[in-house]
């Protein structure tokens, strides 16, 4: 089942920050994709032709097990139901023109299979959500190995933030951001994303 909404977060690694050369942000910036840009393992994430660079960002989701509103930072994990290892396919060329000139990134973001999800993992099954391991690798090389201790803003103020503004329900997915290495991939390539403790995720390119 596809979940109601998928929301992101954006900037949440300080080195990650760096590498876009943005800045460190004051509150959690958001943005959503659309459900129908979910894919599974294995399934391929698909590049439209013309659409110039693709970027893969491995990343910590969980998915929201009880409807969440108002809800603290204490309270926030009890509203967990799952996590999930996750990649925030994103058209990097769209994205930069769109920030650019101030509109918002939904394209760059929203595209079909730009969501790719693992399997869940019962969150009683996951260790420390803030001593997690993020790992990518992209054609067998290690791109990415990120700990969920840097972020800017851990998982349960994430949820506090984002549930102050909109109700979470039941199979909500939020993403929780990516750390440094993010990069290009292209039609051929497979990206392999790990977290030890919430499971795998691969994913084969199709396109340009």
């Amino acid at each position: 089942m596809r979940p109601g909404k998928i929301v992101c977060i954006g900037q949440n690694y300080r080195a990650h920050i760096k590498e876009l050369k943005s800045e460190v942000p004051s509150e959690p910036v958001i943005f959503l994709k659309p459900s129908s840009a979910q894919i599974a393992d294995r399934e391929e994430i698909l590049i439209p032709p013309g659409l110039g660079r693709v970027d893969y960002e491995g990343e910590l989701a969980v998915i929201v097990g009880r409807r969440a509103k108002n809800v603290t930072p204490k309270q926030a994990l009890k509203h967990v139901g799952a996590a999930a290892v996750f990649n925030d396919v994103t058209a990097r060329d769209v994205q930069s023109v769109a920030r650019k000139a101030g509109l918002p990134w939904s394209l760059a973001k929203g595209m079909d299979t730009f969501a790719p999800m693992s399997e869940p993992t019962p969150i009683v099954e996951v260790p420390d959500l803030r001593a997690l391991t993020v790992q990518t690798r992209l054609n067998g090389e290690l791109r990415q190995d990120g700990r969920t201790a840097d972020m800017i803003f851990p998982v349960e103020e994430l949820i506090a933030y984002i549930s102050k503004y909109m109700v979470l329900e039941p199979g909500d997915v939020i993403a929780t951001g990516t750390p440094e290495g993010v990069g290009a991939i292209k039609g051929g390539d497979t990206v392999e994303i790990s977290i030890k403790g919430v499971g795998r995720l691969t994913n084969p390119v199709k396109g340009p």
